[in-house]
């Protein structure tokens, strides 16, 4: 005799739930050894797009300031999706650069 039993979580649900305990751990880490943002941008290795645009714009030294900073990073990934004729005319423009990476 076979008893059905239905699982409690999908796959999917599991591997999102073993996401979210990844980023906490990780944040947790990050919190312990104080890195700054942009340390913690560059170490992460695909946020080479926003590096560049933190120091195009003068922000390299603001960020690894005492903060607080909420951060909302897009990846390269991200970036990639912009024409590069209109991200290079950004990257060209240090005011209009500094107000998208940093609104007030």
């Amino acid at each position: 005799m076979s008893i059905g039993v239905s699982p409690l979580f999908t796959r999917k649900q599991i591997v999102k739930k073993h996401s979210l305990v990844a980023a906490a751990i990780a944040v947790a880490s990050l919190s312990a050894h104080a890195a700054d943002i942009v340390d913690t941008a560059v170490a992460a290795g695909n946020f080479t797009t926003l590096v560049t645009a933190l120091k195009a714009a003068d922000l390299v030294d603001t960020l690894k300031g005492p903060g607080p900073f909420t951060v909302f990073a897009p990846t390269d990934e991200a970036f990639a999706k912009i024409p590069k004729a209109d991200l290079d005319k950004l990257l060209a423009n240090k005011t209009k650069l500094k107000s998208v990476l940093m609104p007030k």
